[in-house]
């Protein structure tokens, strides 16, 4: 039901909760609308600061110097103003036009991120296994690369941060390495306490970033206002033809100053687009170009301050303050990134890409504040890796642009489809737009593919590593459920069945958590056949995943009475929704559910699976590879939330 807009939504969620019995954060889960835009405008643009901007906002660090290394040999004025010159049209053309613009409107019920994406234009056959679409291989791809985007995102930027001490005293350079390691220890540490706690300190900080990188910036061009021209793009243009070759190797460098515009679109749940676009329009872009343009202006009157030209904008006695403030804003950055792939992971999970991982909710209001332990460990060992294999932002800035280029030019490709098919564009409109970003895009992927020998390969065999462990999970699930499917018995023969094989009903109530969703499960015939007891009232419990990412609640349960005390009742969760078994049949009651929910068991399906010698649809390599996602999954009773004095695990053999 729709509720008027001049009701404060805190009061609005409060009398909900109140007059429904449930708990507050299923009253926000059917109220999306009202989750995403909580709030005033301004203190949504200051939450998007903290959240949105961090990975972006801290690219200033590394990326104009890596494009100065770029060039070869001591920047020419020509140079200077051709770099800065094509990060200011950059910016321009592939953060605000095509994200902020663009791809902001390519919002799944409020949710952003190239899962959320693909979800929008192909879910229907993302569970689909009898074949792989192009752009459901495409999503995968994507979403891997952003898995390597968040081993080397925290890596880069504290490393770029801590690389400030070898500027207080040489002889810190030796800390720069240990001081990155322990700093991510901590940060990857604290995120079992979730970033609500912390979360209003973000905001601030940002701000307090962004207006010390406009100011640092606008006091430089102030001493070099010949800096300025660089505004024209036919300084860019003069930069990439006078040398192709050093133009071709800077444009990857140049690339780095949009690193975090993927970041935009992956958070757009958090705060709503328009939040996105008011801060970004209103400080962050200003405060970039200013810091861009002062950078520039410092190397045309300093062409020895190269070699660190974020840094040395500052006067001596601010290096100390902006290295602290520096390492707050990186860890910022960083915290942002941690906080998508958990995101990301549960996306993945729902939508059949990724086994089953433990996820904690850690806000009470904020359904989109989780923790998920298992990707949180394994994402600060791949952090801490990088930091040791590369050591240097210089050395891993090669590995960081392929993995995002590569995401930006699958977004491109997804946003088309949207475009055309969603936004109802006449390709005629539609296929010279895309084709630009889509040509941009593609430069830059390739301009950064050059450097695949010099670190490039790392975010490659991430992304590789994680698509083939997506790509398995997805064929052996698949597989699993045909055949569960083929051993199930049809419901009507069901009934007729347990009638004649069952010699009592015990008082209580048996929930059985099957896959199978039009009959009933091999589990149950299993154990109907080795112990011929049921309880009175049988539950038949399936959960079915939605391609939007929230069910109202409302449209969630489904209750069938089938008789002789059997129910089938199905769960339709959406992919940013966790299943809870006894939540589920709280709710169900409520909506007149008739049984005795105090004496209950819970039975899941402990099945061993085998591969066929003869006539197996899986590859011995890709059947090896899910086998193992599917051992070191977390285990059923956790994920449902079952309380485990109450379960019987129930073993049988499938064949696929």
């Amino acid at each position: 039901m729709d509720m008027p807009s001049s009701a404060p939504v805190g009061g609005l969620i409060d009398r909900s909760v109140a007059d429904s019995g449930l708990s507050r954060a299923e009253v926000l889960l059917d109220h999306p609308k009202y989750l995403h835009h909580a709030g005033s405008p301004w203190f949504l643009a200051l939450t998007a600061l903290g959240v949105v901007f961090g990975d972006i906002g801290t690219s200033p660090l590394y990326a104009f110097q890596v494009a100065l290394i770029g060039v070869g040999h001591a920047p020419a004025a020509a140079d200077v103003l051709g770099i800065v010159s094509l990060i200011l049209w950059a910016l321009t053309m592939m953060v605000s036009l095509k994200y902020v613009i663009f791809v902001l409107r390519a919002d799944n019920d409020g949710e952003g991120g190239i899962l959320a994406l693909l979800s929008l234009v192909a879910a229907d056959k993302v569970a689909d296994g009898a074949r792989l679409p192009a752009l459901v291989l495409l999503g995968v791809v994507g979403a891997s690369l952003l898995y390597g985007d968040g081993v080397i995102t925290p890596a880069i930027s504290v490393l770029s941060a801590m690389e400030g001490l070898k500027l207080i005293a040489p002889d810190f350079e030796h800390f720069i390495v240990p001081a990155t390691i322990a700093v991510l220890v901590g940060l990857f540490v604290i995120q079992k306490y979730g970033t609500g706690s912390i979360g209003r300190l973000f905001g601030p900080i940002m701000v307090a970033w962004f207006v010390v990188l406009g100011g640092l910036g606008l006091s430089n061009i102030w001493m070099a206002p010949a800096i300025l021209r660089a505004v024209n793009p036919l300084e860019a243009v003069h930069f990439l033809v006078n040398d192709p070759r050093i133009s071709f190797v800077v444009i990857g460098a140049v690339f780095l100053a949009l690193t975090g515009g993927e970041a935009l679109y992956a958070d757009m749940g958090h705060v709503g687009a328009s939040a996105i676009r008011r801060a970004w329009f209103g400080l962050v872009l200003p405060a970039l170009l200013l810091n861009y343009f002062g950078q520039g202006a410092l190397i045309l009157s300093d062409p020895a301050a190269a070699d660190n030209p974020f840094y040395k904008l500052a006067p001596g006695w601010a290096l100390i303050p902006m290295l602290v403030l520096a390492t707050c804003a990186t860890i910022i950055a960083s915290q942002a990134l941690v906080s998508g792939v958990f995101s990301l992971t549960r996306q993945a999970m729902q939508m059949g890409l990724c086994p089953r991982a433990r996820i904690v909710s850690t806000s009470a209001d904020e359904a989109g504040q989780i923790y998920v332990p298992a990707a949180n460990w394994l994402l600060m060992a791949g952090t801490l890796f990088t930091v040791v294999l590369f050591r240097s932002s210089d050395s891993l800035a090669a590995a960081y642009g392929i993995a995002v280029s590569g995401t930006m030019l699958i977004t491109t490709i997804l946003l088309y489809r949207v475009a055309v098919s969603r936004w109802q564009w006449p390709p005629g409109v539609a296929i010279p737009i895309i084709a630009i970003f889509g040509a941009i895009d593609a430069v830059f992927l390739v301009s950064n593919s050059i450097k695949i020998t010099e670190g490039g390969w790392f975010p490659l065999i991430v992304g590789a590593v994680i698509a083939l462990l997506m790509l398995s999970w997805r064929k052996g699930s698949s597989e699993v459920s045909n055949k569960l499917h083929e051993m199930s018995m049809p419901l009507k023969e069901f009934l007729g069945y347990a009638d004649q094989r069952c010699i009592g009903r015990a008082p209580g109530m048996g929930v059985w958590l099957t896959k199978v969703e039009h009959g009933a499960s091999p589990m149950l015939l299993r154990h109907i056949e080795h112990n011929r007891v049921l309880h009175a009232t049988v539950v038949l419990l399936t959960f079915v995943s939605d391609r939007r990412p929230r069910v109202p609640f409302h449209e969630r349960h489904s209750v069938h009475r089938l008789g002789h005390g059997f129910y089938r009742i199905q769960v339709r969760l959406g992919f940013m929704q966790t299943p809870d078994i006894p939540l589920t049949l709280i709710n169900c009651n409520k909506l007149g559910f008739d049984a005795d929910l105090d004496h209950k068991n819970y039975y899941i399906a402990h099945e061993t699976i085998v591969r066929r010698e003869d006539g197996s649809a899986m590859e011995p390599v890709t059947f090896a590879v899910f086998s193992f996602l599917n051992r070191i999954a977390s285990r059923a009773p956790d994920f449902f939330k079952i309380p485990q004095d109450a379960i019987i695990e129930v073993g049988f053999r499938v064949e696929i």
